[in-house]
């Protein structure tokens, strides 16, 4: 057994078939080499990946700043659930690029500044998908472009209210707790990532 933490020339995909392809993911069953040099089948759901924003109104630096989430309509979760802007990358799309467009698609604002967070894997336990976390500011509203199955509203709340929601359990999206969370231990500004 490698305890070394260079498995970089022991561990990867032996073999790959598609079991399933989907309009949102596909189903990998993948033959892996695992660390101890042992092979064994994984079931791997295949995503494009995905960005969200979260857009803070006025000034990022005031003591409680003002942001703007959606409730949106989640059927796998059983009604609605307060949300960032997100969406998958579209093929050839930047991060950046997809964070921008879901911002304007979901809520009709635009930024005139959007900066890069963080990137999270959100389950590697059986996906690849990766959100890049971006923060959207001096915005300006606008008509929003949702598609036909996104049903949800646009909803301004404090930043200290936000904080409240996913302490009480009521913000239970990862990526919106997580974003959220994130902005307000390092500061809303980004800065450069460090919290310093």
């Amino acid at each position: 057994m490698n305890d070394s933490g260079d498995d970089s020339n022991v561990t990867g995909r032996v073999n790959s078939r598609r079991v399933y392809t989907g309009r949102v993911i596909n189903l990998d069953v993948d033959d892996v080499r695992f660390p101890d040099g042992s092979v064994g089948e994984l079931e791997i759901i295949r995503h494009p990946g995905a960005s969200a924003i979260v857009p803070i109104l006025g000034d990022p630096n005031a003591a409680d700043p003002e942001l703007v989430l959606i409730r949106q309509y989640r059927y796998a979760a059983g009604g609605y659930v307060y949300e960032i802007p997100a969406g998958r990358l579209n093929e050839g799309e930047a991060p950046q690029e997809c964070a921008a467009r879901e911002l304007v698609e979901e809520t009709g604002y635009r930024a005139g500044q959007v900066e890069h967070l963080y990137t999270m894997f959100t389950t590697p336990g059986f996906t690849d998908e990766r959100i890049h976390l971006f923060r959207a500011t001096d915005l300006h509203d606008g008509p929003a472009a949702r598609e036909p199955d996104e049903f949800m509203s646009v909803e301004r709340m404090s930043l200290s209210k936000a904080l409240g929601l996913i302490r009480n359990g009521e913000i239970s999206d990862s990526k919106t707790a997580l974003a959220i969370l994130y902005a307000a231990q390092f500061g809303i500004s980004a800065g450069d990532g460090t919290g310093k």
